[in-house]
């Protein structure tokens, strides 16, 4: 690589900051030896608060703490030392806070799990980070059966729906969703105890502190594979500690922490995204969250909100156009609503456009990678004139003690303006790749700079425009097509609900653009997308395939539309 360091380069962006947001906050991170005291000072700070919810059913802050140091007692109790990794696989829950906390406070890492992997998935997963200890949800237990023979697996934790929602309730939601929904395959995992079982084990235990450092593992996050086999993310105590307190500083003290804030979390705890900003962010700031196990349902979601005022969201893209196709949820009065965030995949403008005059407020955008635990940049948050900012489609600036660059192809630094490779730095940046040296090696350079594989240019004031991903872009007689900027095209027609478009083999122009499309209007047809198409885009870019589809286009489980799976 040619590019030069940008060590005295004068950060342009600072200039976007608002008034009281600091440029760096390094000095800050060294104030905690690790999550545990973050985690303590914030449990403590808001003992009598509700943490979450989950199906009606509260937990407290004191609640998650005493739940927490049982599970973290019990994990020593069974030879769980620190850094052994403890792997969780469950969906939105109460179960998996506790489990998150109790696995910090034993010093040992967390290995988030997809609780849709299939066997496959899951069987390279344990392979590679070695987890002895696994918390599962029985509805997926039956994954777990056809992988465990064989691997370093030697302790199971069964968690059900109905374990934290007393007595009654949890019965007859335990017996609904086995018995008359039959949502729980049948399972055999010899020696697995059940998560009540476990916790009234721990309370019984007594848990001693562990001494952890700074630059400790506490995360084992694996990416989604999109180039094989999923990758570990190692990220640290010091990465996480770091892009919390970057994020508090983005806020500032716009929030009254005398005030709960509520909070609806759609997107699943085990993701890097919701991980960081709903769970461990809101815990900061002492908010109450509402747990959603599955965002898709969308008369579900509605539902569990009918009663509930909240003030934040965040989502992607098409949880949002999700949402915004139910007339119920349009209906309802968004008064408290304060601030809307978006992440995970380009968001349609379209879509922010419609969110904007059913809801008041912008969806505002910001970008980050697994690799970066994971926030990078976002708008700046004017909190009392949200409702008179509109979306832009940047990923707005880089957050506090975070520098980013751009490379071009030749491996020269573009200029302000020029697109270029997305390259960051910053205490947020991961250690590497788990037991991937030659992975590592090939995004992370000796001066720390990491190399995303996301296309985008900076503008004069510092704000970051992403053009799409790398190894996505569509080559079309030697020009650069980039499928986010024909999805936003196609997704403005009124009779589209979703789009994805891919690059196909052209033996004259070597690719050319394909659109696939789920109607909105039954009656929409190719040559109506094609003339839309038309109006917009330059010829090389307007698609020369169109394909409907009946189904919804394939997503991973945060609703990032898999183009990979429509090639």
């Amino acid at each position: 690589m040619n590019a030069v360091s940008l060590e005295h380069t004068e950060r342009i962006w600072l200039n976007a900051y608002l008034p009281g947001v600091p440029a760096d906050i390094d000095a800050a991170i060294e104030h905690y030896p690790s999550l545990r005291e973050v985690f303590l000072e914030h449990l403590e700070k808001f003992r009598e608060r509700v943490a979450y919810v989950s199906i009606g059913t509260e937990m407290t802050y004191a609640d998650w703490q005493v739940q927490g140091y049982a599970f973290a007692a019990w994990l020593q109790g069974q030879g769980v030392k620190k850094g052994d990794r403890v792997a969780l696989m469950m969906p939105n829950c109460l179960q998996y806070p506790i489990c998150l906390l109790g696995t910090i406070l034993a010093g040992a890492v967390v290995v988030n799990v997809n609780p849709l992997y299939t066997s496959h998935e899951l069987k390279h997963l344990l392979k590679d980070s070695g987890a002895e200890t696994v918390v599962i949800f029985e509805n997926f237990a039956h994954t777990l059966e056809k992988v465990i023979t064989g691997s370093s697996v030697k302790r199971v934790v069964i968690a059900a729906i109905g374990d934290l929602l007393g007595t009654f309730k949890g019965a007859a939601m335990n017996f609904i969703l086995r018995s008359v929904q039959k949502q729980v395959p049948a399972f055999s995992l010899r020696g697995s105890l059940r998560f009540n079982q476990v916790l009234k084990q721990g309370r019984a235990l007594t848990h001693f502190p562990v001494q952890m450092h700074l630059d400790d593992l506490a995360f084992l996050q694996y990416t989604g594979g999109t180039t094989g086999d999923a990758k570990g993310v190692m990220l640290s105590h010091r990465n996480i500690i770091a892009n919390l307190l970057q994020a508090k500083a983005w806020v500032g003290d716009q929030l009254d922490q005398d005030k709960q804030e509520t909070n609806v979390t759609l997107l699943p705890l085990y993701h890097i995204f919701s991980l960081t900003v709903n769970c461990l962010m809101f815990m900061c700031l002492g908010g109450r969250n509402i747990l959603i196990a599955n965002p898709r349902d969308v008369k579900r979601v509605q539902m569990i909100l009918r009663k509930e005022r909240f003030n934040g969201i965040a989502g992607v893209n098409t949880l949002f156009n999700g949402l915004l196709e139910n007339k119920e949820f349009c209906a309802r009065d968004f008064s408290d609503l304060r601030m809307v965030i978006a992440g995970g995949m380009a968001t349609h403008t379209a879509v922010a456009k419609r969110w904007k005059e059913v809801t008041g407020l912008p969806i505002i955008e910001g970008y980050g990678l697994t690799e970066c635990s994971p926030v990078v940049s976002i708008s700046p948050i004017d909190i009392a004139r949200m409702r008179e900012m509109e979306f832009t489609g940047s990923i707005g600036v880089p957050l506090p003690s975070t520098w980013v660059r751009f490379v071009r192809e030749d491996g020269e630094l573009a200029e302000i303006g020029e697109q270029g490779e997305l390259q960051v730095r910053g205490p947020q940046v991961m250690q590497g790749y788990w037991k991937r040296p030659d992975a590592t090696a090939e995004v992370l350079d000796a001066e720390g700079w990491l190399s995303t594989g996301d296309i985008g240019v900076m503008d004069t004031r510092g704000y970051i425009r992403l053009v799409d991903r790398k190894k996505d872009m569509i080559l079309v007689s030697g020009f650069n097509v980039y499928p986010n900027e024909i999805e936003d095209v196609v997704a403005l027609h009124p009779g589209v609900a979703e789009v994805a478009a891919i690059g196909v083999e052209d033996g004259v122009t070597g690719e050319k653009v394909k659109i696939i499309v789920v109607r909105k209007d039954p009656s929409l047809t190719q040559e109506q997308i094609l003339a839309h198409c038309r109006e917009y885009l330059t010829g090389y870019k307007v698609p020369r395939y169109v394909e409907f589809r009946t189904t919804e286009l394939p997503k991973t489980t945060v609703g990032k539309v898999l183009r990979r799976a429509l090639r």
